[in-house]
């Protein structure tokens, strides 16, 4: 099982390390790995019927209480043919089920669940704006329980099982795609895992080439895009975590904290430009590597990562380019899986991280900047608590 868990890691981030590893020198036209590339988002109503079943022995509770709106991501398709495609899905549950009063506890305790999925989806059509839609292929079911005093109540879960599914689609125009659709995992007797029926209607957005035209207009703008680039950084918590928390807490969050913290650390990172737009838009690759102490037990932690970066640049001038940066779910090694006893799941993880910077001086060769960060496995494993990275001071030189 262990194993059989492994191959689906590294089957679902070879397509995500695909991207970048495939890109060409020409930055204005979509990098391979993206061109006729697809994403989407399904919105609906689940079913995955928990009850007094999934307990163990000795456990009652006053009741379960089972959320049916879910979402299904489609985080990466790629067609391989006019009939065929592969994607890398993410679904789970808005909120997550709740078992009440158990043994009279009077608490409630949540049970959280997830499916990541790397299926073939095989395409009919029946006209020039209608198509049917199949698709089977790998599910990744992760459970995380809940305990009362150190004693498993509901446990902890995490195997591969089949992944089936299908969709009705209307092509809407060359880039949106509107769906009904449908997924099914099968029930898993062994850890007492309900089935999943998952029914939903959403949309694809596809990734077409670039036009000759949209190209040439593209090159004539004048304004650099640094093709790759070179930073150190140094991070302290001596400003608390404030901008972490602002972030990540409240009505809408945009990033993630987490439960292990960072006082210290010095990283280094490299960036590549794999494309860019006009005038704002632009998406890297990028390689990073840390070295942090944690807070409460000043354990010193390893981190490599490969990040997807997009950068927004902001606002332009003669002497200075200032830009926003955003980079999510950048497959990780991390040296532990226990900081501060607190429980980070497996040594893969993802990396995320959020910052401003700046491209200035001469020819705009310096760059520098402010980030966050943050260390989590996506709920891919059980146990996923998390690293809180506060704020990180980069500064470096841009190579080309």
């Amino acid at each position: 099982m262990h194993r059989n868990k492994r191959i689906t890691l590294l089957a679902i981030y070879f397509f995500t390390l695909l991207v970048p590893a495939l890109a060409q020198d020409n930055r204005i036209q979509y990098p391979t790995g993206l061109r006729n590339a697809y994403f989407g988002v399904n919105i609906g109503y689940i079913n995955y019927p928990f009850s007094m079943q999934q307990l163990e022995p000795g456990f009652t509770a006053d009741g379960v209480t089972v959320p049916h709106v879910a979402v299904r991501l489609v985080l990466y398709g790629l067609p391989i043919n006019k009939y065929l495609s592969a994607k890398i899905t993410y679904m789970r549950p808005v909120n997550w089920v709740q078992y009440r009063n158990v043994n009279g506890d009077l608490q409630n305790h949540s049970v959280w669940m997830n499916i990541a999925g790397l299926t073939l989806q095989g395409r009919l059509p029946l006209s020039k704006k209608i198509s049917v839609s199949g698709e089977a292929g790998l599910g990744v079911i992760t459970r995380n329980g809940f305990e009362i005093n150190g004693v498993p109540v509901v446990k902890n879960a995490n195997y591969g099982t089949g992944l089936f599914g299908g969709a009705i689609q209307y092509h809407l125009n060359k880039k949106w795609d509107l769906q009904l659709s449908t997924a099914w995992t099968p029930e898993h007797k062994k850890t007492r895992q309900p089935h999943t029926l998952f029914i939903a209607g959403g949309f694809n957005y596809n990734l077409y080439p670039l036009s000759k035209e949209k190209i040439e207009r593209n090159t004539k703008t004048g304004l650099s895009f640094p093709k790759h680039f070179l930073m150190a950084g140094y991070t302290t918590n001596a400003l608390g975590y404030g901008v972490n928390d602002a972030v990540s807490k409240g009505p809408v969050p945009i990033f993630w904290g987490g439960d292990a913290h960072v006082k210290s650390g010095f990283s280094v990172s490299y960036q590549r430009n794999i494309f860019h737009a006009r005038k704002v838009f632009a998406m890297d690759w990028g390689l990073h590597t840390g070295i942090w102490k944690s807070r409460d037990k000043g354990e010193t932690i390893f981190t490599l990562s490969l990040n997807p970066v997009l950068r927004f640049n902001a606002v332009r001038s003669r002497n200075a380019d200032f830009f926003l940066e955003y980079a999510v779910a950048g497959p990780t090694f991390i040296s532990k899986t226990k900081v501060d006893n607190v429980p980070l799941g497996r040594k893969f993880t993802f990396h995320d991280f959020m910052g401003i910077g700046v491209f200035a001086g001469k020819e705009k060769r310096i760059v520098g900047g402010i980030r966050i960060a943050h260390y989590s496995n996506g709920n891919l494993f059980p146990q996923n608590d998390g690293v809180k990275i506060p704020l990180t001071f980069n500064l470096g030189y841009v190579l080309n």
